[in-house]
């Protein structure tokens, strides 16, 4: 049986400072996390055990992935098991280990909320006149491009070669309904008016360790933060931050049952692409949907066609395999996109980011007589990903009933503080509530304490679904304070 495919999302923000042309991101970006009002400790973020230059092919770089001791010091771990760090001068929310595609969207969803609250205090230090503008994107249109990454457990003993082989494929077709769209083109690509992505355009390998330059389609970082004899970490890299609930959990929910899948040998085919790497940004490149992408066997199908024949596998696999009613839900709603985007992909404007914008923007153009290149569209682009409730686009269409949603704001607002109750970030997040003070650093698999005593006391986390609620809760219900709680655990 595959493994419990346990899943996280991490998204780097872009951020401006209204007012002030010529602001320093990093500087804006420590301010938003350190702005952060909530249940939080800010703590040393600890890289004992984090190997970002390991590479999943057996070799990597030394030294690699070193971390700036500045941005190190801007760190928070939340009360909902999440972190809320600067990243490459980017604030960057990492969500808390999810049971399921469901709760992982319901999570990245808090995390939109997490930015907006830190971004209006932080404003509250600038002077009159200056605002922090927060947007969920991942282009800023003058080059440079930052992550919406997804992580997924797998087991060790899945040959990292089959990851390559059978998802590479899948990861460059889903862009159909996993990208956030955009006007124009960058990197050096051809010119285009609109595509589905905003990241295609920036990878440029198939393969790879790297996440900032030369980007991969498949990233082989091979950092488990658990116990690395079980366990491996699949950190994708290729996706857009989707503002659209129902296309994070498509996007979740159709990556780990074909992870799943994988590790139970039910794919029958590895439908390898003839060039990877120029596939992904036609693909993105194509609003219509109909270009034919070249397979490596000979041959010709679209990304839409190819995505049908994933879904009819999944299916099967879901109806043998798979008791739980979300995995009914992912079939669901992926049918449901697919077909709406065979059909007319105008008809899934109510669900994927891309279409949505792409069918506002149109009506721009028609009502003020403008053409793909005009500076008032780009803008628009841009203000779709505003995380302000009152000034982003994507919010305005939520107020008009436009675009369908899983949650309700109750159930974001108790995901911004509550941590999920069936994996390890139970643990975590409740030692952030209940222990602020003796908490000294803390990674995905271990928290250190300092109860007062000679040496710090670091408590391992390697199992991502230990430390939950049912395991852990009575103990911490039942302690007083952080030393009680390391003599429970055995000292």
């Amino acid at each position: 049986m595959a493994l419990r495919k346990v899943l996280g999302t991490e998204t780097e923000y872009g951020i401006t400072v209204r007012g002030q042309p010529d602001f320093n991101p990093a500087v804006a970006s420590a301010l938003v996390i350190n702005a952060y009002p909530g249940d939080r400790v800010r703590v040393q973020w600890s890289f004992e055990e984090e190997s970002p230059g390991r590479d999943a092919r057996g070799f990597g770089h030394e030294g690699y992935g070193v971390a700036d001791p500045d941005s190190a010091l801007v760190n928070a771990v939340l009360s909902n098991g999440a972190r809320l760090y600067v990243d490459h001068a980017h604030p960057e929310y990492s969500g808390p280990e999810c049971w399921d595609p469901l709760q992982g969207a319901l999570y990245d969803k808090a995390g939109e909320v997490v930015m907006h609250i830190s971004a209006v205090e932080a404003c509250r230090a600038l002077p009159e006149g200056h605002e922090i503008r927060l947007y969920k994107n991942n282009s800023d249109g003058k080059g440079n491009s930052y992550g919406a990454h997804e992580n997924y457990l797998l087991a060790r003993d899945l040959p990292f070669g089959d990851v390559i082989r059978y998802a590479t494929t899948f990861l460059v077709t889903r862009q159909v309904f996993t990208g956030s769209g955009k006007v124009g083109a960058e990197n050096g690509r051809p010119a285009v008016e609109f595509q589905l992505t905003q990241r295609a355009d920036f990878f440029e390998e198939e393969v790879g360790l790297e996440t900032t330059l030369k980007r991969p389609i498949v990233n082989t970082r091979d950092e488990p933060h658990g116990d690395p004899g079980k366990y491996r970490r699949l950190h994708v890299i290729i996706g857009d931050a989707n503002l659209s609930e129902v296309q994070t959990f498509l996007k979740l929910g159709s990556m780990a049952l074909l992870l799943a899948a994988l590790e139970d040998g039910a794919l029958p085919e590895t439908l390898e692409l003839e060039d990877p790497v120029e596939a992904c940004w036609k693909v993105s490149h194509d609003p219509t949907l109909t270009e034919p992408l070249s397979l490596a066997e000979g041959g010709r199908a679209t990304a839409l066609e190819l995505q049908f024949r994933y879904l009819e596998w999944m299916e099967k696999y879901v109806r043998s395999e798979m008791d739980e009613p979300v995995w009914d839900q992912v079939i669901e709603v992926w049918r449901g996109v697919l077909e709406d985007l065979e059909s007319e992909p105008m008809k899934t404007a109510d669900r994927l980011d891309w279409a949505a914008k792409f069918r506002l923007l149109e009506g721009f153009k028609a009502r003020d007589g403008l053409g793909w290149d005009a500076a008032k569209l780009k803008a628009l682009d841009l203000q779709y990903h505003d995380v302000h409730p009152e000034r982003g686009l994507y919010h305005r269409l939520v107020r008009r009933g436009a675009m369908r949603r899983l949650f309700t704001d109750e159930e974001v607002a108790a995901a911004v503080t509550d941590p999920p109750e069936r994996t390890r970030a139970y643990f975590r997040g409740r030692c952030v509530r209940d222990f602020p003070e003796s908490l000294v650093a803390a990674n995905w698999d271990s928290l250190v304490f300092d109860v007062g005593e000679a040496h710090l006391k670091r408590v391992p986390m390697m199992e991502p679904v230990r430390g939950d609620r049912d395991r852990v809760g009575p103990l911490l219900d039942s302690v007083a304070d952080a030393s009680e709680l390391i003599e429970a655990l055995g000292g």
